[in-house]
């Protein structure tokens, strides 16, 4: 060992919400993912029932779809959007998903919540990175 330290460099603010929001994906979709090698969920799909949402109508699967989405523009919109308005979209949406992981957590699986505490985790990261976005001096 040659005893040097590796460079470290900082992560513009938008850069690392958007990295936050892009692992808060990885997490959605791997937890959704492998809750469908939990006995009678391919059953209830294939007879049309999102689990505890009931019968998957237009008006459920587009709530269902806007609630993946947004998750997924913030991955650009984190990097795209002015800084004021990035910073507020991030804390408000930030704090919407982590009520709505928070719902999910009761009532599933231990795999599930195992990934639902890292969703929080990431969630709160969101906010706090949002909030304590550098003024420009």
């Amino acid at each position: 060992m040659s005893g040097k330290r590796l460079r470290s460099f900082d992560v513009a603010t938008p850069i690392r919400l958007s990295l936050l929001w892009a692992a808060l994906m990885g997490l959605y979709i791997y937890n959704d993912y492998f809750s469908m090698y939990l006995p009678g969920t391919i059953e209830e799909m294939s007879s049309g029932v999102m689990g505890p949402l009931g019968a998957a109508t237009d008006t459920i699967m587009i709530a269902v779809s806007l609630v993946l989405a947004i998750p997924a523009l913030l991955i650009f919109l984190s990097s795209a959007l002015p800084p004021a308005l990035a910073k507020w979209a991030n804390v408000l949406f930030g704090a919407a998903y982590t009520v709505i992981e928070i719902l999910t957590f009761f009532g599933s699986a231990p795999f599930y919540q195992i990934v639902v505490v890292f969703e929080i985790l990431v969630t709160l990261a969101i906010i706090w990175t949002a909030l304590t976005w550098p003024k420009v001096e």
